[in-house]
């Protein structure tokens, strides 16, 4: 694990870079001209997809209009009814079209800068499949600190997943990394899933320490009890079958992609 410097980040070629947005009419167009304004420092071609799950305030009307704006580099993913978590991280991989895929969540608490200490993670010379930030000091009420520390506990317990924050929402993947993967979560659980079938697949990971920042506008939906319960019963259906039949458990689910990315796109 390491803290990378993100001042000077190693300039990638192609990024694909998306976030996920429920309700985040507060969020969304300050998001993306964050994103348009630090992007070029770390890749020389990106988008920006902004993936609306069933929003219910102005996100959808506000991703329509940024893409407008800037056409062909913003582009906006609808689902006409909200999907949950995991169904909007897989359709954001699934719109990516670049061979390095990078996600945040929509509610800024993460910076775009600090995907440059992912990039320059992964430039180095070990070349992991995936970086894997860590929050350096959660900026969250103690409530999901502590839910935080016992996801982590289980995860490592029932799964052997040596990750130090598997629900960090910046991470960093080579897109053929995700060919073959199958994740069958459409919730919380969503993340932990794909990390746990990438590791069984043998794709190489690293982390990295990424600052994290107090919500300012908007409502967070984390830890809601009906998302907490939907996580925990993904959690034990994967692991029950894995005791029943791994190989089967691990092709369960859909494909992340369902084609590998075309380097030409």
């Amino acid at each position: 694990m390491t803290d990378a410097d993100p001042s000077d980040p190693t300039r990638v070629a192609r990024l694909s870079y998306f976030f996920p947005a429920h309700n985040e009419e507060a969020n969304v167009a300050g998001l993306v001209e964050e994103a348009l304004a630090v992007l070029p420092t770390i890749a020389e071609t990106f988008e920006i997809i902004v993936v609306n799950d069933g929003s219910r305030d102005r996100t959808q009307a506000i991703a329509d209009e940024l893409t407008a704006r800037h056409p062909g580099v913003v582009r906006a993913v609808h689902h006409p009814v909200n999907r949950g978590y995991g169904g909007a991280l897989r359709s954001g991989f699934g719109a990516a079209r670049f061979e390095l895929i990078a996600f945040t969540d929509g509610d800024r608490q993460f910076q775009v800068v600090d995907l440059g200490r992912l990039t320059t993670r992964l430039a180095e010379p070990d070349a992991p499949d995936i970086v894997v930030g860590y929050r350096i000091a959660r900026a969250d009420p103690l409530i999901r600190t502590i839910y935080a520390k016992a996801y982590r506990l289980a995860n490592r317990i029932f799964f052997g997943l040596q990750v130090t924050d598997v629900d960090c929402a910046c991470k960093l993947f080579r897109s053929e990394a995700l060919d073959g993967v199958r994740v069958e979560s459409e919730g919380a659980f969503f993340s932990a899933e794909l990390l746990i079938k990438l590791k069984a697949a043998g794709r190489t990971m690293a982390e990295v320490g990424v600052p994290h920042y107090a919500r300012t506008a908007g409502s967070p939906t984390g830890a809601k009890p009906q998302v907490i319960l939907r996580a925990v019963r993904d959690f034990w259906r994967l692991r029950l079958y894995m005791w029943v039949n791994r190989e089967r458990a691990l092709r369960r689910g859909a494909p992340i992609q369902a084609t590998p990315a075309d380097p030409a796109a």
